[in-house]
């Protein structure tokens, strides 16, 4: 498949704008679940770490599941799994409105709606890379907004729809609307070239098939006997021969002369076969003894082991309070009538403000994205270390806001990785550490549970999480301080490879 050049516009801006509602309708309920896991605690009566892997495992699987994801979208396109993926998400929330107990959520929740989020986030970054090239930070950006519109928006609604329909109303009604995707999916039309059509088969191409026994796929003695005895009989109808005696002798003519040579020619076939085979099994294990050659000399580099147990520990510390912080509110014993606006929905809204203004701040030429990134992670510590203290609607929200912010640092994580590893590596090293921050964010949330489980207090968990986080910016700052420019403007020789990447999510 050929494709055209990006036009950076035309259809594109439709992909961009059906990408925006695809992930907001996608992504809305997965990022508020914290409305429905206060509603879970009481239906099940389960501890809140257990109840917290629903939604550690709807946001963490699409991480964990991207190099899939990615196999999927290079195998079918982006606007088959677009429609998929709404399948699964509209069937994952309505199935949950079902839920017996809390293990069908983990499942229809958990796996199903994470799966179908990952396989949507993967095809619209893809066919939106596909539409444009000067203009992609600006594409993707619009996109990527979209899902923390849908945590702002979805916050609410969730919670009106409860009190209107109740629990497994709310998850029909979510379910339903999600069903949308499948529209907006249908909008992605793929970016193909049509200009040059196949060439014509020659006289000599095309004869009939049937005539080449070993032309292809193999076939077994019996289907070549078959054919050719079709072939034969095909053309005596052709031309008219109804001759059935010398029909009939040609056609044992023909058995007579393949079982006399069939054995020697179907034995070279299956020793030439196997070889061939040999030869693709050796081969595909040199490229995995270079893949995991490359993935040493990434570690090699302290920046980027760093940089790896950095995002590892801030999904670990700082994704637990979009899920927690209205169960932290009522632990603090804030009515929900004191309500304003729901944390969550303060956190989503804030996150899309950081995402862009942290966007812009790395694109001049005098911001350090990698100091940038370290202080977003130290300020997103002391905030976490700050919730115990917090015992009012105003400080909560105060709080969240700032969390949200920080947690747009997402932004300029690809730049961070860029400065770090370079260009060439960016897909090898993106891919490896967003399966850790899947990891994280689906560890996370029941880790700072189960803490509540064993204290009956947030206190012990957010300080846990805290520690975490700063542990990481410390770790990633003492890494980039001494030798920055080193680590950062040289890339380690690679030894030489005949593969290339295809993560479509980590463009």
């Amino acid at each position: 498949m050929v494709f055209q050049k990006p036009p950076d516009g035309g259809w594109g801006w439709v992909v961009v704008v059906v990408s925006f509602i695809a992930q907001f309708l996608c992504y809305g309920s997965p990022l508020a679940v914290g409305v429905l896991y206060i509603e879970w605690l009481d239906a099940f009566g389960e501890g809140k770490g257990k109840t917290a892997w629903v939604g550690s495992l709807a946001n963490g699987i699409g991480l964990l599941a991207s190099p899939v994801c990615s196999i999927c979208v290079s195998s079918f396109g982006a606007r088959p799994v677009a429609i998929f993926s709404g399948f699964m998400v509209a069937g994952g929330l309505m199935m949950s409105s079902f839920a017996p107990n809390i293990y069908f959520l983990y499942v229809s929740y958990g796996i199903v709606v994470g799966l179908g989020c990952g396989l949507l986030y993967t095809a619209t970054v893809t066919i939106t890379c596909h539409y444009f090239d000067k203009r992609r930070g600006l594409a993707l950006g619009v996109i990527a907004t979209g899902s923390s519109v849908g945590l702002f928006i979805y916050a609410a609604l969730q919670r009106e729809l409860i009190d209107l329909y109740g629990l497994d109303g709310c998850l029909l009604i979510v379910g339903a609307l999600s069903l949308n995707v499948l529209a907006c999916g249908s909008l992605m039309r793929p970016l193909e070239s049509s200009s040059s059509p196949p060439p014509e088969k020659t006289c000599a191409d095309k004869g009939p098939d049937q005539y080449f026994v070993y032309q292809g796929k193999e076939k077994t003695v019996e289907e070549n006997i078959s054919i050719l005895e079709k072939g034969y009989i095909d053309e005596k109808c052709a031309n008219n021969m109804p001759d059935y005696k010398q029909d009939s002798l040609l056609n044992k003519n023909v058995l007579i002369s393949i079982n006399a040579n069939e054995k020697d020619t179907y034995k070279k076939k299956v020793v030439e076969q196997t070889n061939f085979c040999k030869q693709l099994a050796k081969r595909k294990w040199q490229l995995y003894l270079n893949y995991w050659r490359e993935t040493v000399v990434l570690f090699k580099n302290k920046v980027f082991t760093a940089l790896f147990f950095a995002i590892l520990l801030f999904d670990i510390g700082g994704f637990p309070p979009s899920l927690l912080m209205e169960d932290v509110a009522r632990s603090a014993n804030i009515k929900e009538d004191d309500y304003p606006m729901p944390l969550i929905s303060i956190i989503g809204i804030m996150t899309a403000v950081g995402k862009l203004t942290l966007g812009i701040l790395a694109d001049f030429k005098w911001v350090n994205t990698l100091y940038l990134y370290v202080t977003t992670l130290i300020m997103t510590g002391v905030a976490l270390l700050a919730i115990p203290f917090a015992k009012s609607y105003l400080t909560l929200a105060m709080l969240s806001g700032i969390l949200g912010f920080l947690t747009g640092n997402w932004s300029i994580f690809p730049y961070v990785t860029t400065k770090t590893v370079g260009i060439e590596k960016l897909t090898h090293a993106y891919g490896i550490l967003m399966f850790f921050a899947g990891l994280g964010n689906s560890l996370g949330p029941p880790i700072v549970g189960w803490f509540y489980d064993w204290t009956q207090e947030y206190d012990t968990a957010f300080y846990f999480s805290g520690f975490c986080v700063l542990l990481g910016g410390f770790l990633l700052l003492l890494a980039a301080l001494p030798c920055c420019n080193a680590c950062t403007s040289q890339s380690s020789k690679l030894p030489p490879s005949t593969y290339s990447y295809k993560v479509a999510s980590s463009t």
